[in-house]
């Protein structure tokens, strides 16, 4: 069988065919998108499965019906679809009553894909473009198309190479099938809804660092919008839910190659609003979301920060044991030349939604070069954002203990370390260097080459070291216990 090329232009009407009327697309479409934290679905090639992502699609049909009983057949539902919560309603008192329903599913192939147009107008074409059929589609399957042309003549195609769908044809290979009553006939409002996958949205920070020795950046929020359920979705009302509501769907997978699509820039922001527990972002005007693209759009309007560069250097954690650690290669902890991480920190402007922040500065030839890229989490207005941006090339560090005497009869013991910073860069750096002494929950600060910040678990120095130079901390910590306690 020839290779198959669907063509077809997308969002639209459906035409009606004996025995079966069909639903035509009023062009009105609102989606709820929600956050969506998985890679895969933003990725560019796509190579694993794309199943997360969660929407709620609201649609506007416009229906054309006969009095009496009969099969009503709705196209255009994504491949990712959830059977199981799609509805269908007519406004006010129509006179129609539904009385069954069933979901033909997409196969994710270029049958299924069709099969979602059933009930449409088809000219089915060869490879050398001679028309094969011309009419109205009425089944796909492994035997080929079956089309019923305009003389109630029916012919099934085998070897075909396009299918030309009619303008505005609505996309997407799954249908809603229904039986129906209409006391009268005529054209009906109806209202489409359904949820599904291969849908989702995740915040895309872009900072772009100043140089020289203060700490400013231009923040670009934007919002950026995977499709990938199987279906387009033009001219969209857009709601963006920021949050982690707990999202129940069956897996399904949708492989699609991905292409960057920058919407243009609306002449106004989103609103914000409280929906629940959680915020939305209502895009201004109407959007177009592409099956197979990631869309950027912005989310705020870009403002200029001060920011904090930070170079944290943290040996331990606060795990406390539950009596004295007398064991003198307990947390030992040494090690040589090790790099140091560089972190950006700053206060949100606004409601930060979860995403990821890309970090650049403009090298001496004038480009934009990534100084990295870390993740932001859900972050309320004014709070602090924290993100780790790479290993630094020019600041390393190395960690030694200098003494340990324990004296389980006195109930002490001491343990020193020296920590030495070095910097081959052309400016200076402070380094806060984070301890956690661990062998006991009381212990004290004896000594400290640098003052030093405490906590329970925790000390904090900051240690400036100069340019293509190093620094030296040295501190000695006490821990004391009663009998007890052993």
């Amino acid at each position: 069988m020839q290779r198959r090329r669907l063509a077809a232009c997308l969002t639209a009407a459906l035409v009606s065919s004996a025995g079966i009327p069909a639903a035509i697309a009023s062009g009105s479409v609102a989606l709820t998108i929600y956050h969506a934290g998985d890679d895969s679905l933003f990725s560019g090639d796509a190579s694993g499965n794309v199943d997360s992502g969660y929407s709620v699609v609201h649609e506007t049909r416009n229906v054309d019906l006969r009095g009496g009983r009969q099969t009503l057949r709705i196209g255009g539902l994504p491949a990712s679809v959830d059977p199981e919560a799609v509805t269908l309603g007519f406004a006010g008192n129509t006179g129609v009553k539904i009385l069954g329903r069933r979901i033909v599913l997409s196969r994710g192939d270029a049958d299924s894909a069709l099969a979602g147009h059933v009930g449409e107008d088809v000219i089915v074409a060869g490879g050398n473009g001679q028309v094969l059929a011309n009419g109205t589609l009425l089944a796909v399957d492994g035997n080929g198309l079956t089309v019923r042309g305009g003389s109630g003549s029916v012919v099934v195609v085998h070897d075909y190479a396009t299918v030309q769908l009619q303008p505005d044809s609505v996309g997407g290979g799954g249908s809603l099938v229904l039986a129906v009553d209409a006391a009268s006939g005529g054209t009906r409002d109806a209202q489409l809804n359904y949820t599904t996958s291969g849908i989702g949205w995740r915040a895309a920070y872009a900072a772009t660092l100043a140089g020289g020795s203060q700490c400013r950046m231009h923040f670009d929020p934007q919002a950026s919008v995977a499709n990938r359920s199987g279906r387009d979705y033009d001219n969209a009302t857009v709601k963006l839910i920021a949050g982690q509501p707990n999202l129940s769907q069956p897996p399904r997978m949708f492989m699609a190659k991905a292409a960057m699509a920058a919407a243009p820039a609306p002449e106004a922001m989103p609103q914000q609003r409280t929906l629940g527990d959680y915020r939305s972002f209502t895009l201004p005007g109407t959007i177009d979301l592409p099956d197979g693209t990631v869309t950027l759009t912005p989310l705020y309007a870009a403002s200029d920060l001060d920011c904090t560069r930070e170079y944290l250097l943290e040996a331990g954690g606060g795990w406390q044991p539950p009596k004295p650690v007398l064991d003198a290669d307990f947390n030992n902890n040494t090690y040589q030349d090790q790099p140091i991480p560089a972190t950006l920190r700053f206060a949100a402007p606004e409601a930060l939604p979860a995403g990821t922040l890309r970090a650049s500065t403009l090298d001496q030839d004038g480009a934009s070069e990534l100084l990295g890229q870390g993740d932001i989490p859900d972050t309320p207005k004014g709070k602090n954002v924290n993100v780790t941006l790479g290993q630094s090339f020019d600041l390393r560090a190395s960690r030694e203990r200098t003494a340990f005497t324990a004296d389980k009869t006195a109930h002490a013991m001491e343990e020193a370390f020296r920590i030495t910073l070095s910097n081959g860069g052309d400016a200076a750096r402070t380094v806060t260097v984070r301890e956690h002494p661990g062998r006991w929950r009381v212990w004290s600060l004896i000594s400290s080459s640098e003052p030093a910040k405490q906590t329970p678990d925790t000390l904090q120095f900051a240690v400036s070291v100069p340019a293509h130079g190093d620094a030296v901390l040295d501190y000695r910590v006490r821990y004391t216990w009663t009998a007890k306690d052993e």
